[in-house]
């Protein structure tokens, strides 16, 4: 039976050109490939030679957006004009961010306090998914420039404490910016790629990578077996990174003159100066004893000593989510094989202190922090192009994959956060009596009714042995390979008849789709229950009339005047049930029709008993 890949994050075929990995990063972001020839990974650089594309934008007056190191200045002369740290809003809704907005030079809109989140710069408003879209679209610029070539297609890596909300936003910025996007990756997942671990057949270890970037911070446990990768447990906090380190810092210099403090936190100039000047002085103590700021003429300075008081407890958060990260996996810190360090803020000597003395061993930080995580996306996006054949990621399912059944109910096959790859069946069978064929819609999606979720093909079934209804056995196999893709099967069981499968992909998600991917799935879960538990009664009482109506017309002959006008009067009234929303109603109509007709049906099964015990039939 032939095979259709659909890539499940797209609903696309999927196709073999060049991929690009991409590192959407809080502070900086890149993209790397895989070198065609040397086939090793290597980050894509300007023409000045630099990797990192800051995820700064600027806003201008006349709505044009200035990305990268270019909007740098831009954070001291128009703050508020100026993006940073966007990935922190991903996924995020203004009540979710009300608390933290002195974090930010920039302003959240206050119309819709409920809904997700927008930037307001003068008169105009910005989603978190347009402003990363900027950001893809200039490392898009740049692969297309480095070679020579249009490039659609991407892996984006993502914190592995993304929700799904944040993982949604993310692939779809990536639409927005013109990109395929075929995976989204865990960033530590993509680091044990950077850093090869397992490529031996005969290597069996567990591993921690120790993620803290700009503004995120977790953690993973990973299980290698014969160059086999697979995610025990992921830990961590969307709201913890470098850019707490520098609020720390410019906290602990704000204290010393405390009479100006409460001006500088209305002053985001002043305060850009102060984060500004503490970024400098974090990353002189990487390798100096001591450091200096000056903001506004004031001369600041921090040592080794102070840094390391001061991050402590940031530091402590981490080394929890850590413990958390060890707990879930079932494992101890003894069963730890190796330690991989990512993300810039761990280059702190503070840091690499604490998280060998936590895990009792030396640590992995031989690769640049700053772009294991883009490399090891370029290997995976290696492994998606069919290039690379010794690894095999076990990664998790973003949405749930599943099946419409009776009623418009989506009937979840594989869930949400299931390992890749992966199989599962399920057996189905016809609803009505000398049915032919059977056809099966594809979903993908967290809500009850598959109208509220997102379809990615159908297929017909045909040349079903005709059988009363109940009697075939059809097999629905959902198989999810190491790439990704999904494959539908479908076998007759009791014939042994399978069936071709055509499937039709869906391109795309309309702007609606995705606000109602984000959103609806948490909003509307109630209702979703609800009106589950509304069409599983409708169709137990349609099954109900069905059956009630077949025993009444082969035995009527059997059943009293009474009984028969009173089993017409209770189905009577659970066909107005049907109609009605009120499943409770429904449900009485029900247990009404039940002990009416409970009566002459035992009674008709024991004349049954009785007639098959004296070796007579009843006709």
């Amino acid at each position: 039976m032939p095979k259709i890949g659909i890539n499940i994050a797209t609903g696309s075929l999927q196709q073999t050109e060049m991929i690009v990995g991409i590192d959407l990063g809080t502070t900086n972001s890149l993209v790397a490939i895989v070198h065609p020839d040397t086939r090793t990974p290597f980050v894509l650089k300007d023409q000045s030679g630099l990797a990192l594309i800051p995820s700064i934008l600027h806003i201008g007056k006349q709505g044009n957006i200035t990305v990268g190191e270019a909007a740098r200045p831009f954070l001291q002369t128009e703050p508020a004009q100026t993006i940073f740290s966007v990935k922190r809003l991903m996924g995020k809704s203004y009540q979710d961010l009300a608390k933290s907005q002195d974090l930010f030079t920039y302003k959240f809109s206050e119309e819709d306090r409920e809904g997700l989140v927008k930037i307001q710069v003068e008169q105009q408003y910005f989603s978190p998914i347009e402003l990363s879209s900027f950001i893809l679209r200039e490392l898009k610029s740049r692969a297309e420039h480095m070679l020579k070539t249009p490039v659609s297609k991407a892996v984006i890596t993502v914190p592995a404490y993304f929700n799904d909300a944040q993982r949604q936003a993310t692939r779809d910025a990536g639409k927005l910016a013109g990109l395929d996007v075929l995976r989204i990756i865990n960033e530590p997942t993509a680091a044990s790629l950077a850093y090869g671990l397992g490529v031996s057949a005969a290597e069996s270890k567990t591993i921690a990578v120790y993620d803290l970037g700009g503004g995120t911070f977790d953690v993973s446990i990973l299980q290698i077996n014969n160059g086999i990768f697979e995610v025990l447990s992921t830990h961590g906090d969307t709201y913890l990174g470098g850019d707490d380190v520098d609020r720390a810092i410019v906290d602990f210099w704000l204290q010393q003159i405390p009479e100006v403090q409460g001006p500088q936190k209305e002053n985001s100039t002043t305060l850009q100066s102060y984060r500004l000047a503490a970024i400098q002085v974090k990353h002189q103590l990487t390798t100096h004893p001591i450091a200096e700021g000056i903001v506004e003429g004031q001369t600041f300075s921090l040592d080794q000593t102070q840094l390391e008081q001061i991050v402590m407890p940031l530091v402590e958060r981490t080394l929890n989510c850590c413990q958390q990260a060890l707990v879930d996996a079932k494992l101890a810190v003894q069963n730890i094989d190796e330690v991989v360090l990512v993300g810039g803020s761990t280059r702190m000597p503070a840091i690499k202190k604490k998280v060998t003395a936590f895990f009792g061993r030396p640590v992995h930080d031989t690769l640049d922090p700053d772009q294991v995580v883009a490399l090891g996306a370029a290997i995976q996006a290696d492994i998606l192009a069919g290039n690379n054949k010794d690894f095999l990621l076990l990664d998790i399912t973003p949405l749930s994959l599943g099946i419409e059944t009776i009623g418009g109910l989506m009937d979840v096959l594989i869930p949400r956060n299931a390992k890749i790859p992966s199989r599962i069946a399920r057996q189905y069978t016809t609803q009505q009596d000398g049915q032919d064929s059977m056809r099966i819609a594809v979903y993908q999606g967290e809500r009850d009714m598959v109208q509220d979720n997102r379809k990615l093909g159908e297929f017909n079934l045909t040349g079903i042995p005709g059988m009363p209804a109940g009697l075939p056995k059809v097999e629905v196999a959902f198989v999810i390979n190491a790439d990704g893709i999904l494959t539908v099967r479908a076998k007759e069981l009791r014939s042994g008849v399978e069936q071709q499968i055509a499937i039709k992909p869906q391109y795309g998600l309309t702007d609606h789709e995705v606000e109602r991917l984000l959103l609806e799935s948490i909003t509307h879960a109630k209702d979703d229950i609800s009106k589950r538990a509304l069409v599983e009664a409708r169709t137990e009482g349609e099954q109900l009339m069905k059956t009630t109506e077949k025993f009444v017309t082969k035995h009527a002959a059997l059943l009293s005047k009474e009984e028969l006008s009173a089993t017409a009067a209770a189905m009577q009234a659970l066909q107005l049930a049907l109609t009605m929303q009120d499943k409770s109603l429904i449900n009485q109509r029900m247990e009404a029709l039940n002990e009416i007709s409970r009566p002459y049906a035992e009674r008709v099964m024991d004349r049954a008993v009785s007639a098959a015990l004296s070796g007579q039939k009843i006709k």
